[in-house]
C-alpha cells in the first residue's frame, strides 16, 4: 500500500503533470483538509451513507423476506424464481431515471436505486442458503415435533446466515455505486454529486477525494462483514497447513 501511495504522488508530479488529468496525493489530501475544514466534506458523507444505510436496510429486510418465502415454497419459487432470475441479469442501472422522475431530485430517489441493486444479491443468497440447509437436521427439528416457524428460525435461517452475509458484502459494493448513480444526476448533495462537479469544473483533487472516501467506506464495510460472518460461521474460515 506504501508503495502505491508514494507511485501515486511521483506519477501526479512527473509524469501526469496536468492539472486537468490527474492529481498527486499530497493536492488530495490537501483538499480533503479544505473539505473538511469547511464541513462540506462531512455534509456530502452525510447524505451519501444515510441513503446508503436506508436503503441497504429496505433491501435487506425485504430481501431475506422473499428469499425465504422462496426457499421455503416450491409454488412460490416456481413462479418467482424466473422473474428474479431475469431481474438480475438486467442492467437495473438503466432504471434509475426512472426512479428520479419518480421519486424527485434527492435523497429518496439515491436510496431507491440503491435499493434495486443490493436486494437481489441478499435475495438470491438467502434462497441458496436456505435451500442447501442439511436435510438431516430438518428431519432431527421434525422428530421433535417443531412447527414449521421453529424450523425455520431455529434450522434453515442459522444455517442461511453465512450466504445471507455473503449476501451482504455482495450488496455493499452494488449499493456504493448505485449512491454514486444516483446522485450523479439526482441530487443536489452527496458524495456521487461532489464528484460529479468536481469533474464539470476540472477540480481533480476534490474529485478524488470523492472517490478515496467511497472507496474507504467500502473496504470497511467488507472488512466489518468479514469480520461478522468469521463470528458467526468460523467453520468457514481456515488456514491450510503445510
Amino acid at each position: 500500500m506504501a508503495l502505491v501511495l508514494i507511485a501515486w504522488e511521483l506519477i501526479g508530479r512527473y509524469v501526469l503533470t496536468s492539472k486537468l488529468m490527474f492529481a498527486p496525493l499530497s493536492a488530495v489530501l490537501a483538499e480533503f483538509a479544505k473539505l473538511w475544514g469547511t464541513g462540506e466534506l462531512e455534509r456530502h458523507m452525510l447524505v451519501s451513507f444515510t441513503a446508503l444505510g436506508v436503503g441497504f436496510a429496505i433491501a435487506a429486510v425485504i430481501g431475506i423476506a422473499i428469499g425465504s418465502l422462496i426457499a421455503t415454497s416450491e409454488t412460490i419459487g416456481d413462479y418467482v424464481d424466473p422473474v428474479i432470475n431475469a431481474l438480475y441479469s438486467t442492467p437495473l442501472v438503466a432504471f434509475s431515471p426512472i426512479l428520479i422522475l419518480v421519486f424527485g431530485i434527492g435523497p429518496a430517489s439515491t436510496m431507491a436505486i440503491v435499493f434495486l441493486l443490493v436486494v437481489f444479491p441478499i435475495l438470491i443468497n438467502t434462497t441458496a442458503g436456505i435451500r442447501s440447509t442439511d436435510a438431516s437436521l430438518i428431519e432431527a427439528a421434525l422428530s421433535f415435533s417443531a412447527s414449521k416457524f421453529e424450523i425455520f428460525r431455529r434450522v434453515l435461517l442459522p444455517s442461511a446466515l453465512p450466504f445471507i452475509v455473503a449476501g451482504f458484502r455482495l450488496g455493499i459494493g452494488r449499493g456504493l455505486v448505485a449512491v454514486f448513480i444516483g446522485e450523479l444526476t439526482g441530487a443536489r448533495e452527496g458524495l456521487g454529486y461532489l464528484i460529479s462537479v468536481s469533474g464539470q469544473t476540472f477540480n481533480v483533487p476534490a474529485m478524488f477525494v470523492g472517490v478515496l472516501v467511497l472507496a474507504a467506506a467500502g473496504i470497511l464495510c467488507v472488512a466489518l462483514l468479514e469480520y461478522v460472518e468469521a463470528k458467526i460461521a468460523p467453520w468457514r474460515h481456515f488456514e491450510l497447513k503445510a
